[in-house]
């Protein structure tokens, strides 16, 4: 099983798939799974995105009375890589040999649930039910997943394998996410002529910045500015400039009072630099966060026991696929897979992890269907 799923791993690894461009490896995905006789399905959310793939759900036949159905979820694309895609093997440990990422992130997870389908098929187990669901457009900003129609699945919970992390550690908390964008407009003029003329946009965004509260907020909040735009010219006063910022928190009335704070900064600068600014706010996911009782945890847990690990109750301050989820009524865990160093050349995911995550998708499976 070791050779079959590396196998399996480093062919969906090699085709690339930057976001927005999965269909090459939505047409392997399609193609396996009705190779294992199964009726797996693509959305119509393509087009709406836009995108080359829809997300895909299969279903999974022979589903017993009792338990509880689960959804198992995986996204199919990557941040872009910068060159080819070669995995090589070395010292039990897949890494990419030519100088980009390895796609571990989260074609490690579609590695693992296939090949978990394919064994609960062979050897006949029985489940509760059991959904698999491949995303599109998770990078960039959980685009598949907010088009997904959960009322279409018959699961009551689900898991998302994409934490970069040791195997064990489930999130049970994540932010709610919120974009910040603000335009300074002021007045341009020729610095070198009529400087007392001008009014600097750019000035009024520096105030604002230098006033805000950024980086860790508390335990549970951060806040950064991210992009400034702004001059055209080094003899012209700056009349526009432009900040993106965002503000993430587990606790909702903590992030909405920091942002009003400051969309006040922002206010009080622009007057200071007799400017005007105009300002957004964008939702990007909500936050998320269970109990240890809750029933995805208990699971998640019991899977995890049996395969010999310890389970780690955390939480995360990035976003997942399982913030959508959880925000549309599917109660939704986040896993650790083991992948490590994403996003980069070193990314890495250890053979042992790749097997060992096929074994707590079986768990979670047999935990599942004896649940009552």
């Amino acid at each position: 099983m070791p050779q079959r799923v590396v196998t399996l791993f480093s062919e969906l690894a090699r085709i690339p798939s930057a976001s927005g461009k999965e269909r090459a490896v939505a047409n392997y995905v399609l193609a396996y799974l009705r190779g294992l006789g199964l009726d797996p399905y693509e959305d119509g959310s393509a087009p709406l995105i836009p995108g080359e793939a829809g997300n895909i759900v299969c279903r999974l036949p022979g589903a017993e009375p009792g338990g509880v159905p689960i959804m198992l979820c995986a996204h199919l694309d990557t941040v872009p890589p910068q060159g080819p895609i070669e995995p090589l093997l070395d010292g039990g440990v897949l890494r990419n040999s030519a100088g980009t990422i390895l796609g571990a992130d989260n074609k490690a997870a579609v590695a693992a649930m296939l090949e978990a389908a394919r064994r609960i098929l062979k050897e006949h187990r029985s489940h509760a039910g059991v959904e698999l669901v491949f995303t599109v457009m998770e990078e960039v900003g959980l685009q598949g997943a907010k088009l997904l129609d959960l009322g279409s699945l018959e699961a009551r919970l689900g898991y998302v394998y994409d934490q970069a992390a040791p195997i064990g550690e489930v999130i049970v908390g994540a932010p709610y996410h919120r974009e910040l964008h603000a335009t300074f407009i002021g007045r341009a003029a020729h610095s070198g002529i009529a400087p007392e003329e001008g009014r600097s946009a750019i000035v009024a965004c520096a105030r604002a910045i230098v006033d805000f509260r950024l980086g860790r907020i508390d335990e549970e909040t951060t806040a950064n500015v991210g992009v400034v735009r702004g001059g055209v010219a080094r003899n012209i006063v700056p009349g526009l400039c432009e900040l993106e910022a965002e503000i993430r928190s587990q606790n909702e009335k903590t992030q909405l009072e920091l942002i009003e704070e400051m969309l006040e900064t922002i206010t009080f600068a622009a007057e200071q630099s007799e400017c005007r600014a105009e300002t957004k706010l964008i939702e990007i996911y909500r936050g998320y966060k269970f109990k240890p009782g809750d029933l995805p945890v208990v699971l998640a847990r019991k899977a995890l026991e049996s395969c010999g690990f310890e389970p780690k109750l955390a939480l995360t301050g990035g976003g997942a696929d399982a913030n959508i989820f959880n925000a549309g009524g599917l109660s939704c865990v986040n896993l650790s897979n083991g992948m490590a160093h994403i996003h980069s050349p070193e990314e890495e995911i250890a053979v042992d992890d790749l097997v060992r995550m096929v074994d707590v998708t079986l768990a979670l499976v047999d935990a599942a269907r004896a649940s009552g």
